[in-house]
């Protein structure tokens, strides 16, 4: 099959799976330059499934490093306000939303790490009304990504140079299922398959979680009424739709104050255009005490400072080590992928739907009720084939829920 067939499949799957953009609806994609060729196949994609009318906005991740090196020293809290006003307008209206990542992972190598901190502080205050109703799955959303020279290099760099971007693209195609019979059909299998773990965690209504692998000794406490999520999620015009393409998680809310022990990362976190790796993370009742990175511990500590939310835990999600993406061996610096080959936490917002009639709550209620508030959402990677988890009930009664990174319940299909 043709590189541009290939293509084609991605950008419906995307479209109609990802997306299920609806007739008459307008969509909003947010691409980089260097997506070009996905961009418009999405486009084409997108109108032929009925849709009315495609706005992209187009963004050069490039523009950061010039301003980091070149604008006024005291001009980085600017922003315009205008891009984000526009995005709300068009979220009232209805929209779908498609961003498609696609980044240098060592584009900010180098740069200051507070004036990256303030940039991205800044960005999420301003994005924080968008980011809760993405929270909330208020719309019909959806991230995907794109293969670039920089990150192809990034992943691949004892292959030939002009033979990179070919070998992430098919790294993204196989992730995706893009090339079996049918995509379409395989995706709804998927689907299926991660809604009956959901449904199996969501029957037991464990109290907390226990994590240990080497380096993790972590508990996770759960609040009352919590819901597993994950593979496909329901707008409020009552749209189904999958977030994120590819996925293999299910998550759910941690209760933000009772989070205790330390947990230890097993993949690099590409954040603010540097690379924290080996890092690990202490807790106490909730709240991170300590951080340590082999590199770029600097921007670790400036991201948990970013607001009171932003060190604690607003999401846990599992993802076997088994899944197609860890199966493949590849660390694609990117965390929509790597996050799918790992079981990861989130610092920062966590997802409203994640507790009952938790999509209508304000910040002072959610939280009350142990959901955390914040401007940020990062996840890191912290799943291996060496890590366990238990379901802990209220009585102190302990079940397996992984064992070597796999699941340790079995589902009927």
């Amino acid at each position: 099959m043709s590189f541009e067939a290939r293509l084609a499949r991605y950008a419906e799957l995307t479209v109609r799976v990802g997306l299920n953009v609806q007739p008459d609806q307008r969509l909003v994609v947010r691409a980089p330059i260097e997506a070009v060729e996905l961009t418009r196949a999405v486009v084409a994609a997108a109108y032929d499934s009925g849709c009315r009318y495609v706005d992209v906005i187009w963004s050069d991740e490039h523009l950061q490093r010039i301003r980091l090196e070149h604008a006024p020293r005291d001009s980085f809290e600017e922003y315009p306000d205008w891009r984000m006003d526009g995005l709300l307008s068009c979220a009232e209206r209805g929209d779908a939303f498609l961003s498609i990542s696609g980044n240098d992972p060592d584009l900010l190598k180098g740069q200051d790490t507070d004036l990256i901190a303030k940039v991205r502080k800044i960005e999420a205050q301003k994005g924080e009304p968008f980011g809760k109703l993405i929270s909330r799955s208020a719309i019909n959303w959806c991230v995907t990504s794109a293969a670039v020279s920089p990150w192809a290099a990034r992943v691949f760099p004892d292959v030939k140079p002009e033979k990179q971007v070919e070998r992430l693209w098919d790294a993204i195609f196989s992730a995706c299922r893009v090339d079996l019979p049918d995509p379409t059909e395989a995706w709804q299998v998927h689907i299926k398959e991660l809604e009956r773990r959901r449904a199996y965690l969501n029957a037991k209504g464990y109290d907390a979680l226990h994590y240990t692998a080497e380096g993790t000794d972590l508990t996770v406490g759960l609040p009352e009424g919590h819901l597993w999520c994950g593979a496909a999620e329901k707008s409020e015009a009552g749209i189904v739709f999958a977030p994120n393409i590819p996925t293999e998680e299910v998550f759910t809310m941690p209760h933000c104050r009772r989070v205790d022990g330390t947990v230890a990362s097993t993949k690099p976190l590409n954040y603010s255009g540097a690379l924290i790796e080996d890092f690990t993370v202490t807790f106490a009742e909730g709240k991170v005490v300590d951080v340590s990175a082999k590199a770029n511990e600097a921007v670790l500590k400036k991201l948990v400072e970013t607001d009171d939310g932003a060190g604690r835990l607003g999401e846990i999600a599992l993802v076997p080590d088994s899944s197609p993406i860890s199966q493949t061996g590849i660390l694609f610096y990117n965390t929509l992928f790597d996050e799918n080959a790992s079981s990861h936490v989130a610092l920062g917002r966590a997802y409203s739907i994640c507790l009952q009639r938790g999509a209508g709550m304000e910040d002072a209620a959610l939280n009350e009720a142990g959901g955390n508030t914040s401007v940020v959402h990062v996840d890191f990677m912290i799943g291996s084939n060496r890590m366990d988890i238990d379901g802990l009930s209220a009585d102190g009664a302990r079940e397996p829920v992984m064992r070597n990174g796999e699941w340790a319940f079995e589902v009927q299909t």
